[in-house]
């Protein structure tokens, strides 16, 4: 999608009412680190760091609806345990998310516990009880879809199986008259009568037909099938790298190439897409827009870990980053930094810092680089203003100004991301980044590199990297000047 029609897009959907519908899950992440194996049986032992909690399933596309600017209606069941009460919590903390929660006491809340070390998944552990709600449970959560359903465009209904998504829900919510749409894990598709849209992914579409959906042609073959066997209006397969694929009653089908990015937790894509695509219907887009702003969205959020949510902000930069040439998408603000190192760190990758003016770049400075970067998976060089150069060199400095020798640095192979700063020192970007290992050259003392001491005190390393003899800007400008 280009960035004028998602920044019309963004603007349409702030404020647009929708309501979620269906499974509501608890996922907890319990994150550490795997140095041994148990001594009692053949497995790993994971040495816990951190723990990370957030609601799931349909409370994770709630989340990213309201994370995107709209306001959202959630409808779903939770049981009178502990879980229960941790979702309730869970709610009142996402702005934009007004629940409508019916208790099941005779049901445990879904709760998925996923082990990580990493950035690979080691067991995930589910409690669950997936029994179709029934009696007074079922009658509460239709007369809440009347209740909530008055005042919105569009119905996401979020059906993981696991009892919420009955025939009387089903009903209730294709009665308000709001455009519904489907995230279907279900065998057929039949049971949700004539909807607006089902969205399946291609192991869902190969499940419902019983076809192959490797390759456009057997995906087109198989929505032709899937749409003879259900009411639904249109169907929307989601295809991972391969795009999207849309077919609608009476029109042939149409595929929606995806642009590929660095895949690092698919966790929760598929909510993504189903929040973004439903505030863009909400908003009136068109079918093909929506497409877009929904693989947009999703394209963000696979590259973050767990099941993360994605801001305007972020879907802003990234059709950005995507027309910029490799090089230009290295250059970044601070805050895009923070970003970067929690993923590069939640995939258990070493960060090292570095920084300095790098005026006129040489071999002293690409070899420096070159062992930096071999002390660490990821290289962030802090780059000196212009300013800040002055203040440190002198009138007649820097000889490069700070776009041509960001570019040049991002151009390195070795180098990661290049941050521009304008103090006088970067311990703020160092204390933003929180870097474990912090490079500088060995013309310095370990005492006195800036911001050691503060990578010490969170257990990361101060390493000083040798100098190539005879090789500096100030030795290359005095060159120049003999030479002229």
């Amino acid at each position: 999608m280009d960035l004028s029609p998602l920044q019309h897009l963004l603007t349409a959907i702030a404020g647009s009412r929708i309501a979620c519908v269906g499974d509501l899950m608890v996922d907890r992440f319990v994150y550490g680190d795997v140095t041994r194996v148990s001594p009692e049986a053949p497995i790993p032992v994971l040495a816990r760091t951190r723990e990370i909690v957030m609601l799931g399933a349909a409370g994770n596309v709630a989340r990213n609806a309201a994370a995107l600017g709209g306001q959202v209606s959630l409808v779903g069941i939770i049981g009178g345990d502990a879980e229960g009460h941790e979702a309730m919590k869970l709610l009142a903390d996402e702005p934009g998310v007004e629940g409508f929660v019916v208790t099941d006491a005779s049901r445990p809340t879904t709760l998925k516990t996923r082990f990580v070390s990493g950035g690979q998944q080691l067991l995930r552990v589910d409690l669950e009880k997936s029994g179709a709600a029934s009696g007074e449970v079922e009658q509460r959560l239709v007369r809440t879809i009347r209740d909530v359903a008055s005042d919105v465009g569009v119905i996401l209904i979020s059906d993981y199986g696991k009892g919420v998504v009955t025939d009387a829900v089903i009903a209730a919510c294709r009665d308000t008259g709001a455009v519904v749409v489907v995230d279907s894990k279900a065998r057929s598709f039949a049971r949700y009568g004539a909807v607006d849209l089902v969205k399946p992914n291609a192991a869902e579409l190969a499940y419902a037909t019983d076809m192959p959906t490797s390759t456009d042609r057997e995906v087109e073959l198989a929505l032709a099938h899937a749409l003879t066997l259900c009411e639904a209006k249109a169907i929307l397969v989601t295809r991972a790298a391969k795009g999207i694929s849309l077919a609608e009653r009476g029109q042939p089908v149409r595929h929606f190439p995806q642009i590929v990015r660095e895949v690092f937790d698919a966790s929760g894509a598929g909510d993504t897409t189903l929040a973004a695509l439903g505030l863009a219907m909400a908003a009136g887009a068109s079918m093909p827009d929506a497409i877009g702003f929904a693989q947009t969205a999703s394209g963000v959020a696979v590259s973050k870990a767990g099941t993360a949510v994605v801001s305007p902000e972020e879907m802003v930069e990234a059709v950005l980053a995507a027309h910029l040439a490799p090089a230009e998408a290295k250059v970044a603000t601070p805050q895009r930094m923070v970003d970067e190192v929690a993923g590069w760190k939640a995939r258990g990758l070493k960060v090292g810092f570095t920084n300095g003016c790098f005026d006129i770049l040489h071999k002293g400075h690409v070899t420096y680089l070159a062992q930096a970067r071999g002390w660490c998976d990821r290289l962030i060089v802090g780059l000196n203003s212009d300013r800040s150069i002055r203040a440190l060199k002198g009138e007649g400095r820097p000889v490069n100004d700070l776009e041509s020798r960001a570019m040049v640095l991002a151009g390195l192979s070795g180098v990661d991301l290049v941050v521009p700063f304008d103090e006088d020192t970067p311990i703020e970007l160092i204390e933003a980044a929180r870097p474990d290992v912090l490079i500088k050259g060995a013309d310095y003392a370990e005492d006195e590199v800036v911001g050691g001491d503060r990578v010490k005190s969170w257990g990361g390393e101060v390493r000083l990297a040798a100098i190539v003899e005879g090789f500096s800007t100030t030795a290359a400008i005095a060159r120049m000047q003999e030479k002229s």
